[in-house]
């Protein structure tokens, strides 16, 4: 049987012979990238098994590790994070997938400028931040870099003309997110054009079966990488394969580690830590009741406080049993560009259709045992999410200069 028929015994078994409505109309090329893009859709994704269900259980606070705490045992989890990373235990795990659209930037999010006297470009601090642990630890760590189709040939150029700023070039992994098709109201998987189906990233939850997919998980326990340091590409401050971090979640005996933040007013837009039926878990800011929200303990502090970075420490091993298998999958109303009846490109006005994506907080939950691990949001948190305002690029560079940092 050779690949068309294939795919259309492929299509059949899922109700989806649509795609191939246009087949004979299309070029080589635009037939060989449908039949690419048929052969590689994850079926799984849209199965009512993968669908996210409401995790059970009353929510309830989380012990962490305050900076206080942090601080009486720094010298010893310094050492343990630094012999870790020495022993090539510890690699980092970069989102890189993301557009610098929301902030008005035409290109990959890492590759904007943010300096004001100098150039200063996003992955530039990042890099910059991961050098510090790299020099006090006398070590390398492996930098797996996760791009997505729009934003990986920029990346890759542009790392590669700013000579990786200063990082070893055979210790950075590039490797592509996994697409999820979008579907309508049905279920039907959407066409982009006559030869590609509507595609979009599968989530940050998709970075480990796409490191996987790519070979590098295996590459990555071959070389002896027991923890996985997953952070975002948009908080220019944080401190990435922290070697206190590292060591306190080894120590801690824990699936994995999240470093947080206090958050700043109850009404604060981050997930948070905590607990739900008993095991650590992120709770969207908006899943908190008001009462929850504004909930003080006896020294007056939020009792549900503990404000994700994205910043995620992960046993390699937890993992494994887990990609690819129970991570669930979240489906979202969108307006998504596709064929109408009449095979001809429309951008709705209203939402009409689902995009399906994982994400790396359900992880968390998955990995059974979590240590939340306190950051001074002034020196490790400066997010820019935003074109103006809070979390935007003019705070970040507050930020960074309150940090030491020449704009």
């Amino acid at each position: 049987m050779d690949r068309l028929q294939q795919a259309k015994a492929l299509l059949k078994a899922h109700g989806q012979e649509h795609l191939l409505a246009y087949f004979e109309e299309l070029g080589e090329g635009e037939r060989e990238g449908l039949l690419k893009e048929i052969e590689s859709i994850d079926w799984s994704i849209f199965s009512p098994e993968a669908r996210v269900q409401p995790p059970e259980g009353d929510i309830t606070p989380i012990e962490g590790m305050s900076t206080a705490e942090i601080e009486a045992q720094r010298e010893t989890f310094f050492a343990v994070g630094c012999e870790a990373i020495r022993g090539g235990k510890v690699a980092a795990l970069l989102l890189a997938g993301g557009q610098g659209t929301r902030l008005g930037y035409n290109g990959p999010k890492g590759t904007m400028d943010i300096g004001l006297t100098r150039p200063l470009y996003i992955y530039e601090c990042l890099i910059n931040n991961l050098l510090e642990v790299c020099n006090a630890c006398g070590a390398y760590v492996p930098l797996y870099i996760m791009t997505s189709d729009k934003t990986d040939r920029e990346t890759r150029s542009f790392l590669k003309e700013h000579g990786y700023f200063g990082y070893p070039a055979e210790k950075v992994r590039f490797f592509l997110q996994d697409m999820a098709p979008a579907t309508d109201f049905e279920g039907k998987i959407l066409l982009e054009g006559k030869g590609r189906l509507a595609l979009s990233p599968n989530g940050n939850g998709g970075c480990f079966s796409s490191l996987r997919r790519a070979g590098l998980m295996e590459e990555a326990a071959k070389e002896g990488v027991e923890w996985f340091n997953v952070f975002a590409v948009d908080n220019v401050l944080q401190r990435i394969a922290d070697p206190v971090f590292v060591g306190a979640t080894i120590l801690a005996g824990a699936g994995c580690g999240a470093k947080f933040v206090r958050k700043c007013e109850p009404e604060e837009r981050v997930g948070v830590l905590c607990r739900r039926g008993g095991v650590p878990d992120i709770v969207e800011y908006y899943e908190l009741s008001k009462e929850m929200a504004n909930e003080r303990d006896e020294q007056g502090g939020l009792v549900y406080s503990f404000g994700v970075t994205l910043n995620y420490l992960f046993r390699r091993e937890m993992l494994e049993k887990i990609v690819g298998a129970v991570i669930p999958v979240h489906r979202a109303k969108k307006k998504v560009p596709c064929l109408n009846a009449a095979g001809e490109l429309v951008k709705p006005e209203a939402e009409n259709g689902y995009k399906y994506e994982t994400l790396v907080v359900d992880v968390v939950r998955l990995m059974g045992s979590c240590l939340p691990f306190e950051a001074v949001r002034e020196r490790e948190f400066a997010p820019i999410k935003n074109a103006e305002g809070k979390d935007s690029v003019q705070s970040a560079r507050e930020l960074l200069k309150f940090n030491g940092v020449t704009l």
